[in-house]
């Protein structure tokens, strides 16, 4: 299968420019800076002979006294330590990362007082230990140097007792409602908080919306999110929602999802997923088939689907207006009938009518009870769109007499932003707990700054019956308090928000023992029932649904532009937008930094003459914004996709002015709004370079990821992997049968790494994992244009195209970025046994080790680059400048405050030497050592790297392979032969990290 298929990492590689041959072959690009060496002179272009050797000594001697550079610390010995601190060694503390829509139960590291890791919680039943990007990067936002110092009254620095007493004096005075917005919470205890402070009111309410609304899936659904199970369902038909990236509960939903995609010879199974979506998103490059079309064909493909599903299990059908994937519909109707009961229909659509016919398709195919847990409701999304409008009038008709914003920053991202400044100036007192000014409470009277969640209490219950503490892992670094604590204080209780949360779970955990328990193990079993809904809205029937969808169809037309606002796996709505480590991750399926962008399909792209980073101006509601154009393999004909969660003003830092808003661009239709709109677009004339970090070199046909499908597998797991044999005259014989090297012999341990692909969902999250752990710096933009990023561990999507299949005829082959498939392929060191870069290092700066890993002395490496020229897998970082000190690279580690992330255990570079993954030989030698004390060798599971621990499908696997009963040489012994292989084996550099095929259930 694999002679057949054509691999490409980009539109770039695929159409081969003249400018992409330069590029990718240039492995060293130095953009040495003449306009500074020529004192700002730009017009000669040759740099004057003093200053280009002063140039050129930064690469060699600059870089070579670097490296001997170490700097000097003093060391202050405790005088009273801390009975629960030891100079040295980790502290544990279980807590709970829950941030938009995602929920995410978590271990703490610290050390000496502060936290410098995040891990997922084994013992939460939800999460299974997994983690999120976002839950992995919220560290940095602790040492924010942006956050608020203290209360801020009127624009000015005060203190506590003088803002209490003054929002005190002005609430009891208050004329008209006073009003609570949030985001939505589903601490039980917070709200018990709310509900007590707005009881002294004699008209008070809680308004809670979402940035990135579901409220027509909580309307469709009786004012819950369905307990979806992704682990029942053997067909999986998804109409827009990107749940493995950013929908209702990624941890969740990838760890479910993934339990029915691992494939075994005693296991040939899998479960079938149908994407039908815009823009090319993370899920949908998961699918088994992906079907692109326009947002205004959601409700006609929703509305097909139902039709099929009521005409299979006796139900009425509705009128319904045609669609242009009828085939494809069809054949996801035909799957979902023959798996009653293990059947699953989503959508992230905020369109009641499409979500209303959603929940009838799963009633028809018995979800209720299988694949959705009625038991189990979500509760993770709670916004009302609806309350939300109507909140914005009654403040523009001067009804509101006090409004506090928790968690809401409704001035940036809701649509009717302008509404919402001109009411805010009829309101007479505003609050904002916002832990920065950031654009709502740069127009508040009072900003009370709330702590980080992880110097607070808290609890949270995501589902009906699953409960989860926070806990504070560090005391206040600022001036700070809990929202919570503000609300009671200004309620006039002695009681605090600890002492609360106490309260509540009184009846759950029981006496002291209890408690203690449940603070240790941070999650727990039971219900409270304070997220029930009040009042739960009544949901469409299925003839105004029919009606609504009908008359979409007809005003979308045929050749309009459409307009698709998404949210991003790293950004999320915007409230991360100042955290650098998720500015520079690369999206799972664009590879972007830095920035958002209108991404558009290459046929439209090449109707409208648009090329490649062309800024353009996207119009609609009669507002517009200027972003620069991406090409995206897999977007719809004629659509354009735009991430929310850019275009900050007031976010700090980092975040300031990066991309554009597109929240204006919103539309609002009736009580609910409508992430898609038609829109209108103009090339401005000018270009923006997106910085994108997966076009830096090509496959060039060389067998870097192997695919095959299920009904290969199902007929000879031996077969659906390619190996290279080499001849010679004894017969074609495997490479590492050949060798000029001597090999090496371990005799205690042997560490090495498998990656499943078809476990590995491309989320990213190892890439943020490893940065944290290994203190890998952030470049920023131009860096990233560059070519100079620094991350140990990238994540490489490659599109692929049958380039012999007839069916499609030979337009398949020339427009193969129209609907291309994708694999998600982490990519570190190889740890190769018969390593390229140990025989050309000058120095011997990179070295093996005894137990098989590839390990970098950085105070040999004098920065010659050999290592990288010669290394085939392109793994290897130069440390180009000393990026934690330098004012060119401020992202929060240019303070004392940014540096307390850093790892202890892990060495900070200085610039001039190469970087790269050591599998995490820190946590390997504490691994040793903690055994050594108890004299014995290190259980499987004990040692796991940064990358592995924080995987939420368990793509990763690490461990000794000397060791028999470890799981990566039971994985090894079992997959010999059949799914197992390694990059580039026709080399026999003989790598330690071994990859799984990647199995497709596709027809």
């Amino acid at each position: 299968m694999q002679e057949t298929i054509k691999y490409w990492r980009g539109v770039e590689e695929l159409n081969n420019t003249p400018e992409f041959q330069k590029n990718a072959h240039n492995e060293f690009p130095e953009f040495l800076p003449v306009s500074e060496a020529n004192g700002g002179d730009t017009s000669s272009q040759v740099a004057p002979r003093r200053d280009f050797l002063k140039l050129l000594g930064f690469g060699v001697a600059a870089a070579t006294l670097a490296s001997c550079e170490a700097p000097v610390r003093k060391a202050i010995p405790y005088l009273n330590k801390p009975e629960e601190v030891e100079p040295g060694v980790p502290n544990w503390y279980a807590s709970t990362y829950f941030m938009g829509d995602i929920y995410n139960p978590i271990l703490v590291k610290t050390r000496e007082g502060r936290p410098i890791k995040v891990e997922g919680n084994t013992l939460s039943p939800i999460t299974g230990g997994g983690t999120h990007s976002r839950s992995q990067a919220s560290l940095l936002t602790l040492y924010d140097n942006n956050r608020l110092k203290g209360p801020v009254a009127k624009g000015k620095a005060t203190t506590w007792q003088a803002i209490d007493q003054e929002i005190r004096t002005r609430l009891t005075g208050v004329q008209g409602r006073v009003v609570l917005v949030s985001n939505t919470i589903i601490s039980p205890s917070t709200k018990a908080v709310i509900r007590d402070f707005g009881a002294q009111f004699p008209a008070f309410e809680h308004v809670t919306y979402d940035a990135n609304s579901a409220s027509a899936l909580l309307r469709a659904n009786g004012g819950l999110v369905p307990g979806y199970d992704f682990s029942k369902a053997r067909v999986i038909v998804s109409i827009g929602a990107d749940f493995l990236g950013s929908w209702i509960s990624p941890v969740e939903y990838s760890r479910q999802y993934i339990t029915n995609r691992k494939v075994t010879a005693d296991k040939p199974t899998m479960s079938r997923h149908y994407q039908f979506e815009t823009f090319m998103s993370m899920t949908g490059a998961n699918a088994d088939v992906r079907v692109p079309v326009k947002p205004s064909e959601y409700g006609a493909v929703v509305a097909a689907l139902y039709n099929r599903i009521a005409g299979g299990t006796g139900g009425a059908a509705i009128q319904a207006p045609t669609t242009r994937v009828a085939k494809q519909v069809d054949a996801a109707a035909k799957e979902l009938l023959a798996s009653r009961g293990a059947a699953l229909v989503v959508s992230d659509s905020n369109d009641p009518a499409v979500q209303t016919l959603v929940t009838a398709i799963n009633g028809a195919l018995g979800a209720n009870g299988t694949t959705i847990n009625t038991a189990s409701p979500s509760y993770v999304r709670q916004g009302d769109d609806a309350r939300m409008l109507r909140l914005i009038n009654d403040m523009n008709a001067g009804a509101v007499g006090a409004v506090i914003f928790y968690g809401a920053n409704p001035v940036y991202d809701h649509p009717l932003s302008a509404q919402v400044v001109n009411g805010l100036k009829k309101v007479g007192v505003k609050i904002s707990f916002a832990d920065r000014v950031d654009e709502t409470a740069a127009l508040v009277d009072y900003v009370c700054p709330d702590n980080h969640f992880l110097e607070s209490w808290n609890d949270y219950e995501p589902k009906r019956g699953f409960l989860s503490l926070a806990q504070p892992t560090i005391t206040n670094i600022f001036n700070t308090r809990q929202a919570q604590d503000s609300l009671l204080k200004w309620t006039g209780s002695t009681s605090d928000f600890y002492t609360v949360i106490q309260r509540t779970w009184s009846g759950i955990v029981g006496g002291a023992a209890g408690w203690d328990k449940v603070a240790h193990d941070g999650v727990a079993t039971g219900t409270t029932g304070a997220n029930e809904p009040t009042a739960p809205v009544a949901p469409m029937t299925l003839a105004a649904a029919a009606v609504s969808i009908n008359k979409g169809g007809r005003a979308a037309g045929g050749n309009n532009l459409e307009l698709e606002i998404y949210e991003k796996v790293a950004i999320g709505a915007g409230q991360h937008t100042n955290n650098p480590w998720l500015q520079e991750m690369s999206d799972p399926t664009t590879k972007a930094t830095w920035d958002n962008y209108a991404a558009i399909s290459t046929a439209t792209a090449k109707r409208l003459e648009i090329e490649q980073n062309d800024v353009i101006r996207v119009t609609a509601n009669g507002k517009s914004i200027e972003l620069p154009a991406l090409i995206q393999p897999g977007q719809a004909v004629d659509t354009i996709a735009i991430a929310i969660g850019y275009g900050r003003t007031h976010a700090g830092q980092a975040g300031n002015n990066v991309g554009a808003n597109v929240y204006p661009l919103v539309s609002v239709t009736g009580d609910s709004l409508q992430f898609a709109n038609t829109v209108s677009i103009t090339k401005v004339g000018a270009d923006k370079p997106i910085a994108q970090t997966q076009t830096h070199h090509t496959v060039m046909g060389r067998i870097v990821v192997q695919e095959n499908t299920l009904a290969n597998y199902q007929k000879d797991p031996k077969s659906v992997t390619e190996y290279i044999k080499i001849a010679t005259p004894d017969g074609p014989q495997k490479p590492q049968k050949i060798s000029l090297w001597q090999d090496y012999e371990y005799k205690n341990h042997h560490w090495g790494m498998v990656i499943d692909l078809n476990s590995c969902i491309g989320c990213g999250t190892c890439t943020i994992s490893c940065q944290v752990e290994n203190n890998v710096p952030v470049v920023g933009k131009q860096e990233v244009l560059n070519r100079r990023e620094m991350h140990w561990l990238r994540i490489d999507r490659y599109y692929s195209s049958d380039s012999t299949r007839e069916d499609g005829g030979f337009e398949k082959m020339e427009n193969p970025s129209e609907n291309p498939s994708v694999i998600f392929q982490p990519m570190l060191c190889q740890h190769c046994n018969h390593a390229p870069c140990e025989t050309v290092c000058p120095v011997a700066a990179t070295m093996h080790s005894t137990e098989g890993i590839n390990q970098m002395v950085y105070n040999r490496c004098v920065g010659t680059r050999y290592c990288a020229n010669n290394c085939p897998y392109k793994v290897r970082r130069f440390n180009w400048f000393n990026y934690a000190n330098n004012e060119k690279f401020d992202y929060q580690m240019n303070n004392d405050l940014g540096k307390m992330v850093l790892n202890p255990d892990v060495t900070v570079r200085s610039r001039g030497v190469m970087e790269k993954c050591s599998f995490c030989v820190q946590r390997i030698q504490y691994g040793k050592l903690e055994a050594k004390k108890e004299s014995r060798r290190p259980v499987d599971g004990e040692i796991v790297t940064a990358c592995a621990q924080a995987c939420p499908t368990n793509a990763i696997i690490f461990g000794d392979m000397l060791d028999p009963n470890s799981q990566v040489s039971q994985i090894l012994n079992r997959e010999k032969g059949e799914r197992a292989f390694h990059v580039l084996e026709e080399l026999n550099t003989q790598p330690n990290v071994t990859y799984l095929t990647k199995i497709r259930n596709q027809a």
